[in-house]
């Protein structure tokens, strides 16, 4: 009887977890809607400003800054 338990508690091996993983991965890839090309060039575009748009910000704010410290010390 202990030895009934023993087996039927034993987790699979590392491999097999790991592979049915995998699997289980790219059965969900399959279902998933990718976007179209325009769609992507469109937000790729938006992030691209919106960091650039912080750039300049940080920069300015960074400017300022040092002139401040400047006329301080």
């Amino acid at each position: 009887m202990a030895n009934a338990t023993k087996t039927k508690n034993k987790k699979p091996s590392w491999f097999r977890r790991v592979g049915a993983k995998f699997k289980e991965t790219f059965s969900e890839l399959k279902r998933v809607t990718w976007p179209s090309f325009p769609t992507v060039l469109k937000t790729t575009g938006v992030v691209l400003v919106v960091v650039l748009a912080f750039l300049v910000v940080v920069t300015g704010v960074d400017a300022v800054l040092n002139l401040l410290l400047g006329l301080i010390s």
